[in-house]
C-alpha cells in the first residue's frame, strides 16, 4: 500500500497576532516537525503552505493562497503521485500527534470505511487528524474547494472514530495553548 501524507501548513494564525505557528517550538522542535516525524513513514510527505526552510518534504499552496483547509488538501493531494492509496492529512499546529497516533488510524481505516479520524475527548472529530484512503478522499473534494468547510466534505464520507489518547488532540490556535 502506498501512503503518503498531506499536511496542511497555511492559515493565517489571527489569534496568534500573525505569528507562523508551524515554526513555534516546543520542547525543541518546531510544531511542523512533530507533524513530520508523525508520519516518517510515509512518501511523500506534502507540506501545503508557504515554503519554508525544512528539507525532504514536497512544497505546495493552496489556490488562491487562504482560501481555506479544503483548498489545502485539494492542493495537497494534487501534488502526490499516481499509485499513492492511503493518506495522512494532518494539520501543521499539532502538540500530541505522534507516529503512534497515525499507525492507530492506519490501522482502523478498514474496507467499510473511507477512512478514519481522531476523535477528541469530548467526542468531536478532529478533521486534520485522519487517515483517509486516497480515492474516496479525491472523490469527496468538490470542484470548487476555496472556502469550503472541512467537516462537511470530509464528514459526508464513512468513517472510523479513533478515541484520542490524552493530549494526543491538541493544537495550537491561541498563546493559552502553548505548554
Amino acid at each position: 500500500m502506498a501512503f503518503a501524507a498531506v499536511i496542511l501548513a497555511g492559515g493565517r494564525a489571527a489569534r496568534l497576532s500573525g505569528v507562523d505557528k508551524v515554526q513555534l517550538e516546543v520542547a525543541g522542535k518546531t510544531l511542523l516537525r512533530r507533524a513530520i516525524e508523525a508520519v516518517a513513514g510515509a512518501e511523500p510527505i506534502v507540506v501545503v503552505g508557504p515554503r519554508r526552510a525544512v528539507p525532504g518534504v514536497v512544497w505546495t499552496r493552496e489556490d488562491p493562497p487562504g482560501s481555506g483547509p479544503v483548498a489545502g488538501l485539494a492542493a495537497g493531494l494534487d501534488a502526490l503521485p499516481g499509485g499513492v492509496t492511503e493518506v495522512a492529512v494532518l494539520a501543521g499546529d499539532l502538540l500530541g500527534v505522534r507516529a503512534s497516533t497515525v499507525d492507530r488510524l492506519r490501522a482502523a481505516v478498514d474496507a467499510e470505511s473511507a477512512g478514519a479520524v481522531l476523535v477528541d475527548a469530548g467526542g468531536v472529530p478532529q478533521w486534520l487528524i485522519g487517515v483517509w484512503r486516497a480515492g474516496p478522499l479525491r472523490a469527496a473534494l468538490p470542484a470548487e474547494p476555496a472556502g469550503r468547510s472541512l467537516r462537511a466534505v470530509l464528514g459526508a464520507l464513512p468513517f472510523v472514530e479513533v478515541p484520542a489518547e490524552p493530549g494526543e488532540a491538541a493544537d495550537v490556535d491561541t498563546p493559552d495553548d502553548l505548554p
